[in-house]
Protein backbone atom coordinates (compact mmCIF):
# COMPACT_ATOMS: atom_id res chain seq x y z
CA UNK A 1 0.00 0.00 0.00
CA UNK A 2 1.73 3.64 -0.94
CA UNK A 3 1.10 6.76 1.02
CA UNK A 4 -0.31 8.78 -1.20
CA UNK A 5 0.53 11.73 0.78
CA UNK A 6 3.67 11.02 -0.25
CA UNK A 7 3.00 11.12 -3.84
CA UNK A 8 0.25 14.36 -4.18
CA UNK A 9 0.11 17.89 -2.48
CA UNK A 10 -3.62 17.37 -1.61
CA UNK A 11 -4.63 17.41 2.16
CA UNK A 12 -8.08 17.70 3.95
CA UNK A 13 -11.09 18.24 1.56
CA UNK A 14 -9.16 18.24 -1.95
CA UNK A 15 -7.67 14.95 -1.19
CA UNK A 16 -10.22 12.99 -3.57
CA UNK A 17 -7.86 9.65 -3.61
CA UNK A 18 -8.98 7.10 -0.99
CA UNK A 19 -6.28 4.49 -2.30
CA UNK A 20 -3.85 3.55 -5.02
CA UNK A 21 -4.28 0.51 -6.81
CA UNK A 22 -1.50 -0.02 -9.16
CA UNK A 23 1.25 1.99 -10.55
CA UNK A 24 3.41 0.60 -13.64
CA UNK A 25 5.75 2.33 -15.97
CA UNK A 26 3.13 4.11 -17.99
CA UNK A 27 0.05 3.89 -15.68
CA UNK A 28 -1.78 4.44 -12.61
CA UNK A 29 -5.05 3.26 -11.30
CA UNK A 30 -6.88 4.74 -7.82
CA UNK A 31 -9.71 4.71 -6.60
CA UNK A 32 -12.01 7.32 -4.60
CA UNK A 33 -15.49 7.58 -3.29
CA UNK A 34 -17.82 10.70 -3.41
CA UNK A 35 -18.21 12.39 -0.83
CA UNK A 36 -20.03 15.37 0.63
CA UNK A 37 -17.04 16.86 2.15
CA UNK A 38 -15.54 17.12 -1.77
CA UNK A 39 -15.89 20.46 -3.38
CA UNK A 40 -18.62 20.59 -5.97
CA UNK A 41 -21.12 19.05 -3.75
CA UNK A 42 -24.45 20.15 -4.39
CA UNK A 43 -26.71 18.05 -1.46
CA UNK A 44 -26.95 14.21 -2.86
CA UNK A 45 -24.56 14.43 -5.82
CA UNK A 46 -21.30 16.28 -6.88
CA UNK A 47 -20.99 17.53 -10.27
CA UNK A 48 -18.86 15.54 -12.90
CA UNK A 49 -16.62 19.00 -13.24
CA UNK A 50 -14.32 17.75 -10.15
CA UNK A 51 -13.17 14.36 -11.72
CA UNK A 52 -10.72 16.55 -13.55
CA UNK A 53 -9.27 17.05 -10.39
CA UNK A 54 -9.38 13.14 -9.31
CA UNK A 55 -7.33 12.37 -12.65
CA UNK A 56 -5.38 15.24 -12.10
CA UNK A 57 -4.15 13.47 -8.64
CA UNK A 58 -3.84 10.02 -10.24
CA UNK A 59 -1.53 11.86 -12.67
CA UNK A 60 0.33 13.45 -9.86
CA UNK A 61 0.70 9.76 -8.04
CA UNK A 62 1.84 8.49 -11.72
CA UNK A 63 4.56 11.13 -11.93
CA UNK A 64 5.30 11.29 -8.49
CA UNK A 65 6.03 7.40 -8.76
CA UNK A 66 8.02 7.35 -11.37
CA UNK A 67 10.13 10.15 -9.96
CA UNK A 68 10.26 8.08 -7.06
CA UNK A 69 9.00 10.82 -4.82
CA UNK A 70 6.93 8.30 -2.85
CA UNK A 71 10.76 7.34 -0.99
CA UNK A 72 11.44 10.78 0.06
CA UNK A 73 7.80 12.49 0.54
CA UNK A 74 5.91 15.03 -0.66
CA UNK A 75 4.69 15.94 -3.75
CA UNK A 76 4.42 19.11 -4.97
CA UNK A 77 1.99 21.60 -7.12
CA UNK A 78 2.08 21.77 -11.03
CA UNK A 79 0.81 23.58 -13.75
CA UNK A 80 -2.15 21.16 -15.64
CA UNK A 81 -4.19 22.38 -18.60
CA UNK A 82 -7.33 20.44 -19.85
CA UNK A 83 -6.15 19.41 -23.27
CA UNK A 84 -10.17 17.54 -23.68
CA UNK A 85 -12.89 16.67 -21.58
CA UNK A 86 -15.84 14.73 -22.25
CA UNK A 87 -18.45 14.08 -19.78
CA UNK A 88 -20.77 11.27 -19.94
CA UNK A 89 -23.08 12.33 -17.35
CA UNK A 90 -24.85 15.52 -15.02
CA UNK A 91 -24.08 14.10 -11.38
CA UNK A 92 -22.22 11.79 -9.63
CA UNK A 93 -24.25 10.55 -6.42
CA UNK A 94 -22.61 10.72 -3.29
CA UNK A 95 -20.61 7.07 -2.07
CA UNK A 96 -20.20 6.56 -5.59
CA UNK A 97 -17.55 4.37 -5.80
CA UNK A 98 -14.81 5.56 -8.45
CA UNK A 99 -12.06 4.09 -10.12
CA UNK A 100 -9.62 6.56 -12.30
CA UNK A 101 -7.06 4.75 -14.85
CA UNK A 102 -4.31 7.59 -16.06
CA UNK A 103 -2.01 6.60 -19.02
CA UNK A 104 0.97 8.62 -19.81
CA UNK A 105 0.64 9.42 -23.36
CA UNK A 106 3.60 11.71 -24.04
CA UNK A 107 6.22 12.98 -22.00
CA UNK A 108 9.74 15.28 -21.88
CA UNK A 109 11.68 16.23 -19.45
CA UNK A 110 8.87 18.53 -17.01
CA UNK A 111 6.05 18.10 -19.35
CA UNK A 112 3.73 15.05 -19.75
CA UNK A 113 0.39 14.53 -21.47
CA UNK A 114 -1.88 11.93 -19.96
CA UNK A 115 -5.19 10.44 -20.35
CA UNK A 116 -7.88 9.64 -17.85
CA UNK A 117 -11.08 7.56 -17.47
CA UNK A 118 -13.06 7.69 -14.68
CA UNK A 119 -15.29 4.75 -14.25
CA UNK A 120 -18.32 3.36 -11.58
CA UNK A 121 -18.91 -0.39 -12.16
CA UNK A 122 -19.18 -0.53 -15.82
CA UNK A 123 -20.01 3.07 -16.73
CA UNK A 124 -17.33 5.49 -17.95
CA UNK A 125 -17.85 8.28 -16.67
CA UNK A 126 -15.50 10.55 -18.02
CA UNK A 127 -12.43 10.47 -20.21
CA UNK A 128 -9.99 13.62 -19.97
CA UNK A 129 -6.66 14.24 -21.31
CA UNK A 130 -4.47 16.82 -19.31
CA UNK A 131 -1.12 18.35 -19.86
CA UNK A 132 1.22 18.65 -16.83
CA UNK A 133 4.34 21.39 -16.41
CA UNK A 134 6.48 20.70 -13.57
CA UNK A 135 8.92 23.78 -12.50
CA UNK A 136 12.66 22.91 -12.53
CA UNK A 137 12.82 23.15 -8.86
CA UNK A 138 10.77 20.26 -7.76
Amino acid sequence: SMDIEKLIPHRGRMKLINDVLDVKADTAVTSSEVSDQWPLCHGSFVDPVVLIEIVAQTAGVHISWKKGVDKGGGGVGWLVGIKSADFFLDRIPLQTALITTVKNLYSAENYNVLEGTVTAGTDILCRIQIQVFRSESD
